[in-house]
Formats: structure tokens, C-alpha cells, sequence
């Protein structure tokens, strides 16, 4: 920047300057903070994706403040400036408020690059010499191995046979078993960092798969294992709330204090980690990143004898996904409400969804469906890297290096967004289909209607929903088919009624509005009259369970007139969905016959979970009778879910039935129904 001292007359004190990248009012990047009043020099580099509309690249400049920050000006970029793709190298005055010359100018460097033109767009892996996803600190590896799980177990002849290529058939995989395998089997190290940790589950649950020493909770386990000499450390988010004056276990119920507790004294080395705020927040922002934000990994690296053998020498195995190491997570496909409370779940029951919900009162607990993996090969020690910035050696020194490893600057902090990279690069080679399980679905409020909100403050600004609504708007443009499927929970976890949970229904009623919004005007431009639903359709999960002899009578009831009440007496509740997935066809164009991989498989095996069938159109997803059917089968099943009666169990194991949302074409608009149990 030039002549700022000069222009905004500093002098007085210590200067905190930063610039931000803005699209119109979306924020896709900042600076780090000088302090260097005369004419600061950041020589920071961005790769940012864009989905946006906007009309000018809007660089703004502030003084950072204890709290909040002082405006010094903005300078603007048109679009229709990069559009041809040719660098633009310049320097722009910055304006004040009115738009009024402030004295200073700022240099910026800035190039466009068309999706349209990438030669990877909708063609899906192309070599097997791809590199992976770019611009990301931890690259692609060769020689790895990763295993998938659909919720904590899955239960002898659950999943019926798959036919995979090469003549095999799907066999799944069991996520409790294999880490409580792989904690016994460690002789060097436990690793375990988790939003919560709890010491008085039990992994090993299934009475027809018992194990060894299977009956031990994962506290004695932990705490045997680093009596044998293993050193077994774990990194637990330290709750601010659990304190004396809300209670002890605090608002988000981890046991941090527990579990801390239970550990003392012991061979086991347990530590609190709070979501500490970075240097440059706001006294204000501080006080909310460590009250209100978490540490949200699930990791376990371990210490395992190699796959042929007979060696002495170990290598390192990590999990990671969705599913923490505490109660309210063991489940299978079945997700039953009412029939575990006296074994699997009697001494783990989790219903945060009403008030002065337990065992005693009865269920329906909340079910949960989740997924994980196991990583092996040269990805497992990434994750081993990941866990501390210490671990994590080798960050690029200049900011070429940093863009280029899609390290992105806050206010003094780093930020490595590669998760929401890899979503985008995944959705812009897909070919024909994306199924995505995930805990919330909301993103892209840059274009979202602001008829009564200010999208702004929402904050929500990740491009993924975008990124899809654009994708098949693309594909009805080029004459091609293209299907989304997206399975979401009933609503966020937590009281239906509260702010938080109608805050985020809200949300995510404007991201599908946006979304279909997008659908509904490409399909009228081409003159095709068809329902949206045949593009992009969304699902929760849900299940519901006739009474039998012999089942869990609790002791108490709930309160009379009370969803609590409601709900058990319906025999219904919703199956929590923790997941974070995505799958799509990206596969290699040498293989002209559709790929049946472990991936195709574990695809199947969840359908089959949600569906309770399997359908020779579910090979084809992206066909129209694909969607049909499982539109169909889901509308049939919200019909039984939300009847009045019940004089059976849902058809089958399934629990995918059609989120009540309400669309609306003539006006281009999505109106949601509230469905709470």
C-alpha cells in the first residue's frame, strides 16, 4: 500500500493492518495483521474457488482493534475486468464509504480461471497418475489402504450380498471391534484426541461376536494398556461450560471433567484442551471461539503389526470420522428405538432432544447413524502429524509456498480449508451422481433471499451447496443427467423448540431454496417441465417400532403433554445423522464399465441400511429411474413414519424417509414443514 499514514493520519500508538478479498459481501480471504504504519507489504498469495455472484473483487483495508476494526477503505476490481483470463497487475486508490478517493492505493495481482475450460470438469479422474486434490498441505499418498464403517457396528448377515468386480462381494466393516482390536494390540502407543471421550463405554457390545477381554470398559482398557508400558496420551476439547456454576459435565454433557479426573494419578497421560482464540480475534470474538467453539476430531492412532506378519517391526494405524469414543454412539443399521434399552443401551441411553429425557422414563432414545474409517500406509501418519503443530513440521515460509498448500491466512492465524477444497474438486469432476450423509446442510448464503435476514451475518459462506446447484444446472444446460441425493437428520440435535436447532432449520431451508431456486430456472430456460426432485432430492432418517412382549418397562413416565410423551407413545423418533460424506463418479475413463469397487459397495450396503431393498436401478444412480424409486420408497415411508396408527414395524431395516419440504416451482420457492416426531 502507498501514502496510508499520510492519508489516514496514523501516528498514535500501534497499528494493526490487514486487508481482506471480498465478493461483493462475501469474505474468501484475509491478510495477515502488520504493524507497519507507513506503507505495509503483505506479498500474500490466494487460490480462492468462486461460485459467487458478484460484480466487483472488493479489497478491504482495516486497523485492527481490541474490539472490532476501523474501516481505512476499500478498492475495487469489476469482474468483467478478468473474465478474459489474462493477469491483471495494478494499482487501485481506495475509497471511503461514499466511494471517495482516500489518497491511498493498494497493489493487487489477480487472474480468472473458467471451471468450464478446466480439462478435468465433469470428466472425473482421467490417469492413475492423478496427484490428487491441489493446492492441500497433506498430498495425496500412494499405498495406502482405507476401510470404511457405517455406524459403530454392523451385525453378523446385516448386508446382504453385494457383488463387487472380480467376483467378490461386499463384506463390511465393524468400527467398535476394530479399534477395541487395534487398542489391545498396541505395543508402543495410543494416541486418541476426541470432542468427547468417555471412560465407561464398552466397545465390544454384540453377544453373538464376543471377544476377549471384550467386557472391559474403554477407561480400564486405556489404563491396562499404559500399565504394560504403552504410552497412551489423549487430547480431550476441554468444555468451558462445565464448570460449577452450569454443571459439571456442562452444556454439551463430554464427561471432559470425568474423564479427566478418572485419570489422574494413573499411567495414562489425559489433557483438556479448550478451543483456545488465535491472536487476532477480538476481545468479543475470543469470548465465543472458546465458549461456543470446539475441538471436533475423532482420532485414534495406534501402534499395529504389519499386514504379512512375523516381523518385529510396527507401522502406525489411525481412525477418523464422525463417531467419538463416548456414549449415544453404538449403533447398527437397525438404529432401534425401544428393543436394546435392556441390553446394548440400558446403560447408555441418549436422548438430548427433551427435557429430563432417561433410561427411567423409557425411550425412544436417539439413535445414531454415523460413519468412520481406518487408515493405513503413508495417510495414517498424516493424520499421526495433524494432531499437534509440532507433529506437523515443514509449513511452507513464504506466501507462494503457503498458497500453494492451500494454507489461507485469518487475522495472524493459519487456515487449512483442503476438506472444503476437496468437496469442491470432487462435485466439479463428478460425472453423473453425488450422494452426501452429512449432520448439517446449510452453506452458500451469499445467495441466499435476504428478504428478512441479512446473509451476511449468518457467516455461512463454504461454497458447497453452490457448487452443486451449479453443477446440475450444467448438466440440464449440456442435455446430460445429473442427480444429487442428500441425507440430512429430522432436525439438528437438541430441543426442537429451542433458538439454536429453528435458527439452523431455517438455514438450511434457505440453502435448498437457493439450490432449487437455481434448478427450477435452468429447467424452464431449456422448456423442460419436471419435478426438481429428479435432480436434487434431500432425506432424513427416521424409525418407528410396534410394541412387543417382553420389552424394556421403564419406571416412570414422562411429563403428561410433552413431546417426550408424544413420542413414545407414536412408537417414532428420528435417527440422528453425525455423518460427513460424500460420494460421487469420478472413477478412471479407462474403465467403461461402472465401477463396483469397495466404494460402489459401501454405497449399496448404505442403501440397503436406509431402504431396507436393493434395486437393480440403484446401480445407475444418476438414472432417472433411480431417483424415481427411491423417491417413491421414501415418500411411502414418511406416510408410515407420520400416520396416525401403527400397526407395524417400518418395512425391512430401513429408516430414509422424505424431509417435508414443500417446493413450490411456480414461484421458485421451498417451504419446509415442521415434522418433529
Amino acid at each position: 500500500m502507498e501514502n496510508i499514514e499520510e492519508t489516514v493520519g496514523f501516528g498514535k500508538g500501534v497499528t494493526k493492518v490487514y486487508a481482506s478479498i471480498d465478493l461483493e459481501k462475501a469474505r474468501v480471504g484475509r491478510t495477515r495483521i502488520l504493524e507497519e504504519p507507513k506503507n505495509p507489504r503483505w506479498y500474500e498469495s490466494f487460490h480462492i474457488y468462486c461460485a459467487h455472484l458478484a460484480s466487483n473483487v472488493i479489497f478491504t483495508v482495516k486497523d485492527d482493534n481490541p474490539i472490532g476494526a476501523t474501516l481505512i477503505g476499500r478498492a475495487y476490481v469489476p469482474v468483467e475486468e478478468l473474465l478474459d483470463g489474462q493477469e491483471v497487475d495494478k494499482w487501485v486508490d481506495i475509497l471511503d464509504k461514499e466511494k471517495n478517493p482516500v489518497g491511498s492505493k493498494i497493489h493487487v495481482r489477480l487472474q480468472y480461471f473458467d471451471v468450464a475450460k478446466d480439462q478435468n470438469w465433469s470428466r472425473g479422474i482421467k490417469s492413475l497418475k492423478f496427484p490428487g486434490v491441489p493446492y492441500t498441505f497433506f498430498s495425496q499418498r500412494q499405498g495406502c489402504k482405507i476401510s470404511l464403517y457405517q455406524d459403530a457396528h454392523v451385525p453378523d448377515k446385516f448386508v446382504p450380498k453385494i457383488p463387487l468386480a472380480g467376483g467378490t462381494y461386499y463384506e463390511p466393516h465393524r468400527c467398535w471391534e476394530d479399534v477395541f482390536d487395534s487398542i489391545t494390540n498396541a505395543k508402543h502407543l495410543i494416541y486418541i484426541t476426541g470432542w468427547s471421550v468417555y471412560t465407561e463405554i464398552s466397545l465390544v457390545r454384540d453377544s453373538r461376536r464376543p471377544k476377549p477381554g471384550g467386557d472391559i470398559t474403554l477407561g480400564e482398557l486405556l489404563k491396562k494398556k499404559a500399565s504394560e508400558g504403552v504410552r497412551v496420551l489423549m487430547l480431550v476439547w476441554d468444555d468451558r461450560t462445565s464448570v460449577g456454576l452450569l454443571k459439571k459435565d456442562g452444556l454439551m454433557a463430554t464427561h471432559d471433567e470425568e474423564t479427566e479426573h478418572y485419570f489422574q494419578n494413573t499411567d495414562v497421560h489425559c489433557v483438556l484442551c479448550p478451543r483456545n482464540p488465535d491472536d487476532g480475534g477480538s476481545i468479543v470474538q475470543d469470548l465465543q471461539i472458546s465458549t461456543m467453539f470446539t475441538h471436533h476430531q475423532k482420532i485414534v492412532v495406534v501402534d499395529s503389526e504389519l499386514p504379512s506378519g512375523g516381523s518385529q517391526k510396527r507401522r502406525i494405524v489411525s481412525f477418523v470420522g464422525g463417531i467419538d469414543l463416548c456414549d449415544g454412539r453404538y449403533d447398527t443399521p437397525f438404529h432401534s428405538l425401544f428393543r436394546t434399552l435392556d441390553t446394548a443401551h440400558h446403560d447408555d441411553f441418549h436422548q438430548p432432544n427433551f427435557t429430563g429425557a432417561s433410561i427411567t422414563k423409557g425411550g425412544p432414545r436417539e439413535p445414531w447413524h454415523d460413519i468412520h474409517s481406518r487408515l493405513e500406509g503413508p495417510i495414517a501418519w498424516d493424520l499421526f502429524r495433524s494432531i499437534d503443530g509440532g507433529a506437523a513440521f515443514g509449513f511452507p515460509e513464504t506466501p507462494e509456498d503457503a498458497a500453494r498448500a492451500g494454507l489461507v491466512s485469518g487475522k495472524d492465524n493459519i487456515i487449512d480449508r483442503s476438506i472444503q477444497d476437496a468437496y469442491i474438486n470432487a462435485i466439479r469432476r463428478a460425472k453423473n451422481f453425488i450422494y452426501i450423509e452429512n449432520q448439517y446442510f446449510l452453506g452458500s448464503s451469499f445467495c441466499w433471499s435476504a428478504d428478512d435476514i441479512k446473509p451476511e451475518d449468518v457467516g455461512a459462506l463454504h461454497l458447497i451447496p453452490k457448487e452443486l446447484s451449479l453443477k446440475i444446472v450444467s448438466k440440464i444446460e449440456a442435455g446430460e443427467r445429473f442427480t444429487v441425493y442428500v441425507v440430512v437428520p429430522m432436525w439438528p440435535e437438541g430441543l426442537p423448540e429451542s433458538g439454536s436447532v429453528q435458527a439452523i432449520l431455517d438455514w438450511q431451508r434457505r440453502t435448498m431454496e437457493m439450490m432449487y431456486k437455481d434448478i427450477i430456472q435452468a429447467l424452464k430456460a431449456k422448456g423442460i417441465d419436471e419435478d426438481p426432485r429428479n435432480y436434487l432430492t434431500f432425506f432424513c432418517l427416521g424409525n418407528r417400532e410396534v410394541k412387543k412382549h417382553g420389552e424394556y418397562e421403564p419406571s416412570e413416565k414422562p411429563e403428561p403433554d410433552s413431546d417426550y410423551l408424544r413420542a413414545q407413545e407414536a412408537r417414532r423418533f428420528m435417527i440422528y445423522v453425525h455423518a460427513k460424506m460424500m460420494i460421487g463418479k469420478i472413477c478412471h475413463l479407462h474403465y467403461f464399465k461402472p465401477a463396483r469397487g469397495q466404494i460402489h459397495g459401501f454405497r449399496m450396503s448404505l442403501w440397503y441400511e436406509h431402504l431396507g431393498m436393493l434395486d437393480d436401478s440403484f446401480f445407475r444412480p444418476e438414472s432417472e429411474e433411480c431417483i424415481r424409486k427411491v423417491n417413491q420408497v421414501s415418500d411411502k415411508y414418511w406416510d408410515l413414519y407420520s400416520s396416525e396408527t401403527i400397526d407395524h414395524d417400518l418395512p425391512g431395516p430401513p429408516d430414509c424417509v422424505t424431509l417435508p419440504v414443500g417446493i413450490a416451482s411456480e414461484a421458485s420457492e421451498v417451504t419446509v414443514t415442521a415434522a418433529w416426531i
